[in-house]
């Protein structure tokens, strides 16, 4: 999954003289607060840590609490979301405001009314809430299914997403994978449409440039 990515890093852990005789354990106890907060250091929330000991020799700091530091050379799997990313997460709660759904177990992602494509209509079938596909009547989003959306943005202190669904690969992740031909080519025409308007309006920017520029061609004519 896109905002997924693998990093390896030289660490020193400090430790006190009373774990010297179980280092090992200290030294993943110690890793283990980086889990799942946000470091600004390595770029990205820590979801895993795969460490070796550098070597066998410590160094000790002396002070007014003595520890002494191991080095260690260690594998961290990070997350960090960036805008426009693909993300997949598990709906958990459905609002006729809005979508929210739980990313890699830990990460609440909300997708709020305005970045609901009109394509979705909310609606409450025997009590239980649901979104639907005006278009495509088997493309549903309820509680409990997996749910493709792209970032809009990243709350690195409290790790909430901002979602989006307006892109036409973004919805139902067992739809869309069982109907790509119906989303891609409706992707590929709207890409057409932006483009074909990019043009209008740079065709439209020159000729008004020439509508200038021609009298003040007169101008000089005249004078």
């Amino acid at each position: 999954m896109a905002g997924l990515e693998e990093c390896e890093a030289n660490l020193v852990v400090y430790l006190h003289p009373s774990k010297a005789n179980c280092p090992s354990d200290a030294i993943l106890s110690e890793l283990s607060s980086l889990l799942f907060t946000y470091n600004e250091t390595f770029g990205g929330v820590v979801l895993a840590y795969d460490p070796s000991i550098r070597s066998n020799l410590a160094k000790i700091v002396p002070g007014t609490f003595p520890c002494f530091g191991v080095q260690l050379k260690a594998k961290l799997l990070l997350f960090n979301p960036k805008p426009d990313m693909v993300l997949e997460g598990e709906v958990v709660k459905l609002t006729p405001n809005s979508i929210h759904a739980v990313v890699l177990g830990f990460s609440s992602a909300v997708i709020a009314d305005d970045d609901i494509r009109d394509e979705f209509k909310h609606k409450v079938k025997g009590g239980e809430e649901v979104y639907v596909s005006r278009t495509h009547r088997k493309h549903k989003i309820k509680v409990g299914a997996i749910l493709r959306f792209t970032v809009k943005s990243f709350d690195e202190e409290i790790l909430h997403i901002s979602g989006s669904l307006l892109a036409p690969h973004t919805g139902g992740a067992r739809w869309l994978d069982k109907n790509t031909d119906e989303w891609s080519r409706v992707d590929s025409t709207a890409t057409k449409r932006d483009t074909d308007k990019l043009l209008i309006n740079v065709d439209t920017s020159m000729k008004n440039g020439e509508q200038i520029e021609k009298p003040k061609k007169r101008r000089r004519e005249q004078s």
